[in-house]
C-alpha cells in the first residue's frame, strides 16, 4: 500500500516533536530580552566616527588677509599633498585660522590625524615665528558633544558661582558614566605683575629681568636620594609659591649688577584674566557646567543620575537656597521620548494586530500570531549587544519600520495551520504540513523584502554610517520573525488552536472564560506587589500586560463575537465575491491586454509628472524650532565689554 507523504520543514518538526523545550525557549528568549533591553546604553544619536581633522591656529591681532596669507595657505600648501584627502576647507577670520580636511570614509581616524601632524610639522618653518601657540590638531568625535549643560546662577558674583561650580563637577566627575566636567564662564585666577616703568628704570631691570627671576624661582627641585641610618631620603627643594608674599620678595637681578624685590619695581595683585565671554540668566550671573559622558556608556541612566545629584546633594544642602540650578541642551530628554515612542508604537501595533487577526483568525489565534512582535523583537534585543549597537534614534526608527512586517510570517503559517485543520483532525500532522508547504513562498518572500535594504548596509560615506543601523535592524528583526513562525508559532497552534465552527459547551466557555481572566488578574496583582515592594518599572509594566489580556478577553466574548461572526460569515464572503467578480472580468478576451497597456502608461505618466513636477528632496523634514537663537554681529574688533553692554539691551527687550 502506498502511503501519501507530506512535505515538512525539519525545524517545525522538531519543535512541535518537543513542544516543552520551546515554552522554556520562549521564556528564556523573553527574559533575555527584556534584560538585553535594559543593559543596552540608550543613545540620541550613534556615535559615528567622521573622517575630518580641524587645524585651528591663534595669531592674535591679525587681519583677516594676514591670517590667510601668513597661516592658512602655507598649512593648506603641505595639507594639498596628503593621500586620501577628499575635501580642504579654510575660514581665515580675525586672530583665527581654521581649516576643515576631510577624507575618504576608507581612512582611518588615528592616521589622518597623524597624517595632517607631519603635514603641519612640514609647514611649520612657513609660519610666523611669534604664533601665541602651535596650530591645533583635533577629530571630531561624537563622544565628545555634552549630554547636558547645567547653568549655575543666583545673585552672587563670578568669583562666589565658581566655588559651588566646583562643588558641583566633583560630585558629577565621580559618576562612572561621566568622563569629565567643563566649568565655563568662571573667571580665571590670574596673579598680576604690573611694571613701574619709572622705578624699573632707575634700577636698570628690564622685563626680560622679571620674567627670568619668576620662572627661576617658581619650581620645585629634586636633588636625589641620600642614605643615612640605613635608611634612603628623596630629597627636594621646594620653591612653587603659595602666597603672594614670596612672590613680592623676589630678588631680581639688574643688569647693572643691583639687586632689588619686585615689590619695590612693580604692583604685584591676585586678580582674574581679563573677561572674554559673558554668560547670564534671566538677568543673573551664571556659570555653566558642560557634562560629557563616557563612550558606550548609557545616556538615560548617567541622565537619571545626574538629576538625582541634583535633586539630593546641592539644592538647598550644599549649595545655598537662592541659587538656582538649571539644565538646557539635554540629550536624554530626546532619546527618553523617542524610546517611550517606540514603546508605545510597539504595544499599540501589538494590540491593533491582534484586534484586526481576530475578524479572521479568532482570538486565540490572533494572540499568539501578534506575540510575533515581542519576540522578534526579543531576539534582535538579545543579538544587539553583540554587534556593538546601542538603542539609539535610527535604531528606533528600524524597529517601528519593521513592526508591521514582522507578522506577515507568522500570519501566513497560522493560517495555513488553521485551514488544513479544517480537514486534518491531527493537529499536529496539520502543523507539520502546513508549515512545510509554506516555508520555502514565506523564506523568498521574506527574503525578497530584505534584499532592497541589503545594498543600504553597504551605503558610503558619512550618510552611510548613520543609515547602515536602519537596514541592520531590519534584517535582524525579521530573521527573527522567521524564527518566531517556523518554531514557536506552530508549537502554540498545536496548544491552543480550535475549530472556530465547533458548537461549545456554554457552561465549560464560561468557566474557561472566568479561569482565564482570573489567572491573568492574579498575575497582575503580583506584578503590582512586586512594583508597590521595589519600585520595579518592570513589575508594573507587566501588571498593565495583563490586565490588557484580561480586557482583550471581556471585550473579544462580550462586545466583539458577535461582529467577528458577522464578518466570517456574511462580511468577508460578500468582499471575496466582488473580488471574484473583478478578476472574472479582468481575465475575459482581450482585458489583460488593455490592463497591461494601462499598467504600462501609468508607470511612464509617474516619471513624465516627476520630471514636470520634481518634489523636493531634503536629508531631514523641516520641524518647528525647539529654540530660537539671536545673533548680534556688530564691527570687527568691538570690545568684549562693548558687546556685552549690548547684548544686555537686546535682553531686556
Amino acid at each position: 500500500m502506498k502511503t501519501n507523504k507530506f512535505k515538512e520543514f525539519f525545524a517545525t518538526s522538531w519543535a512541535i516533536d518537543n513542544k516543552t523545550s520551546v515554552y522554556v525557549l520562549t521564556i528564556f528568549i523573553t527574559l533575555l530580552g527584556i534584560s538585553s533591553y535594559r543593559s543596552i546604553p540608550k543613545e540620541q544619536f550613534p556615535e559615528i566616527v567622521i573622517p575630518t581633522i580641524l587645524v585651528n591656529t591663534v595669531y592674535p591681532g591679525t587681519s583677516p588677509e594676514d591670517i590667510e596669507n601668513l597661516v592658512t595657505r602655507p598649512i593648506e600648501k603641505q595639507l594639498k599633498g596628503i593621500s586620501g584627502v577628499k575635501k580642504i576647507t579654510s575660514n581665515s577670520l580675525q586672530d583665527f585660522s581654521s581649516i576643515a580636511i576631510e577624507f575618504t570614509t576608507d581612512v582611518e581616524v588615528k592616521d589622518a590625524k597623524q597624517r595632517v601632524k607631519d603635514a603641519v610639522d612640514k609647514a611649520r618653518t612657513d609660519l610666523p615665528n611669534n604664533l601665541l601657540d602651535d596650530p591645533n590638531v583635533a577629530d571630531i568625535d561624537f563622544s565628545e558633544i555634552p549630554i547636558v549643560f547645567i547653568q549655575i546662577s543666583g545673585p552672587y558674583d563670578l568669583v562666589e558661582l565658581k566655588k559651588y561650580a566646583d562643588i558641583a563637577q566633583d560630585k558629577i566627575e565621580s559618576l562612572p558614566e561621566i568622563t569629565r566636567v567643563d566649568i565655563v564662564g568662571a573667571l580665571e585666577r590670574e596673579i598680576q605683575i604690573n611694571l613701574d616703568m619709572y622705578k624699573a628704570q632707575a634700577a636698570s631691570v628690564t622685563f626680560s629681568d622679571v620674567e627670568r627671576a619668576i620662572s627661576s624661582e617658581n619650581m620645585t627641585v629634586s636633588a636625589g636620594n641620600i642614605s643615612t641610618t640605613g635608611m634612603k631620603r628623596s630629597i627636594r627643594v621646594q620653591g612653587q609659591f603659595s602666597d603672594m608674599e614670596m612672590i613680592k620678595n623676589i630678588l631680581i637681578h639688574s643688569s647693572s649688577g643691583a639687586v632689588v624685590y619686585l615689590k619695590d619695581v612693580a604692583e604685584v595683585k591676585d586678580f582674574y584674566k581679563e573677561q572674554e565671554s559673558f554668560s547670564r540668566l534671566n538677568g543673573q550671573n551664571v556659570v555653566t557646567l558642560n557634562v560629557v559622558k563616557k563612550s558606550g556608556q548609557n545616556l538615560l541612566v548617567a541622565s537619571d543620575k545626574i538629576q538625582d545629584i541634583i535633586d539630593n546633594e546641592l539644592v538647598n544642602k550644599e549649595l545655598p537656597s537662592d541659587v538656582t540650578i538649571t539644565k538646557s541642551g539635554e540629550q536624554s530628554r530626546y532619546t527618553r521620548n523617542t524610546l517611550e515612542e517606540l514603546n508605545n508604537t510597539i504595544i499599540f501595533g501589538f494590540i491593533l494586530v491582534t484586534i484586526v487577526l481576530m475578524f479572521f483568525m479568532g482570538f486565540t489565534n490572533a494572540f499568539f500570531v501578534a506575540l510575533a512582535v515581542p519576540l522578534s523583537m526579543f531576539v534582535a534585543f538579545m543579538v544587539m549587544p553583540g554587534l556593538g549597537f546601542s538603542m539609539n534614534m535610527i535604531v528606533m526608527f528600524g524597529f517601528i519600520f519593521a513592526l508591521g512586517i514582522v507578522v506577515d510570517d507568522a500570519i501566513v503559517v497560522i493560517e495555513n495551520i488553521h485551514q488544513i485543520h479544517h480537514h486534518e483532525p491531527n493537529i499536529i500532522l496539520a502543523a507539520k504540513r502546513a508549515a512545510g508547504e509554506v516555508f520555502l513562498p514565506i523564506l523568498s518572500g521574506t527574503l525578497t523584502t530584505l534584499a532592497p535594504f541589503f545594498p543600504l548596509a553597504f551605503w558610503p560615506g558619512i550618510v552611510g554610517e548613520f543609515m547602515f543601523y536602519i537596514p541592520v535592524t531590519l534584517i535582524l528583526t525579521l530573521f527573527a520573525s522567521l524564527f518566531v513562525a517556523y518554531i514557536i508559532n506552530p508549537v502554540f497552534a498545536i496548544s491552543f488552536m480550535k475549530h472556530e465552527y465547533d458548537t461549545p459547551d456554554k457552561v465549560k466557555l464560561r468557566r474557561k472564560i472566568t479561569f482565564q481572566i482570573i489567572f491573568v488578574l492574579m498575575i497582575a496583582l503580583v506584578s503590582y506587589a512586586f512594583y508597590f515592594a521595589n519600585g520595579s518599572i518592570s513589575a508594573f509594566g507587566i501588571g498593565n500586560f495583563m490586565v490588557f489580556v484580561a480586557a482583550m478577553i471581556i471585550f473579544f466574548h462580550a462586545l466583539l463575537n458577535p461582529y467577528i461572526k458577522w464578518w466570517q460569515e456574511k462580511g468577508w464572503p460578500f468582499f471575496m465575491h466582488l473580488y471574484e467578480r473583478q478578476l472574472k472580468f479582468v481575465l475575459i478576451g482581450r482585458n489583460p491586454l488593455y490592463l497591461l497597456l494601462i499598467v504600462s502608461g501609468l508607470f511612464v505618466f509617474t516619471f513624465i509628472l516627476i520630471g514636470i513636477r520634481s518634489p523636493q528632496v531634503l536629508f531631514f523634514p523641516d520641524n518647528m524650532p525647539n529654540n530660537i537663537n539671536v545673533m548680534i554681529k556688530l564691527p570687527i574688533g568691538t570690545d568684549q565689554k562693548v558687546t556685552d553692554s549690548v547684548t544686555k539691551i537686546v535682553e531686556k527687550r
